[in-house]
């Protein structure tokens, strides 16, 4: 089966080498990524978060290098969830862009909820690169609603 797809895209200012070393760095993900303001921990080489079903598993399948962030996030019951996400050479700065999968059981409530969500962690990225790039400043959290739970971060 094949899902429809929406892909949600974000202009930033900050050549794409930046967005990857930021984006791309799972210490880094509460930054911007607000299904992970709670905070992620590396443990043996892997990174996790807690959800409110229990610990997730957050893994970049690369390569980074070429731009490609597409991260698998393992949920407490061994689902996986593919989440494909780009950073592309824009002129001087970058696009970044999140594929998100209409999956089965979803309805189009929460695939719209899902996909402001996703364009909220773009812009907190953007902020973050825009505002200084440098990884002193200081998170912008918001929470996120348990639909997110499907797609972290």
């Amino acid at each position: 089966m094949v899902w429809p797809a929406l892909h949600i895209s974000r202009s930033v200012e900050a050549p794409p080498q930046r967005v990857v070393a930021l984006a791309g760095d799972p210490a880094q993900l509460p930054r911007w990524a607000a299904g992970l303001a709670t905070g992620i921990r590396e443990e043996d080489g892997r990174w996790f978060t807690d959800s409110p079903a229990g610990p997730v598993e957050v893994a970049f399948t690369g390569p980074l290098e070429a731009g490609v962030l597409d991260h698998d996030v393992t949920l407490p019951d061994g689902t996986v969830v593919h989440n494909p996400l780009r950073v592309l050479a824009n002129d001087s700065g970058s696009e970044v862009v999140f594929t998100l999968f209409h999956r089965t059981g979803v309805t189009e409530e929460e695939l719209r909820a899902d996909a402001e969500l996703v364009r909220a962690d773009l812009d907190r990225l953007a902020a973050l690169l825009e505002d200084d790039g440098g990884p002193g400043t200081a998170a912008r959290g918001t929470s996120r609603s348990s639909a997110a739970d499907r797609r972290s971060p």
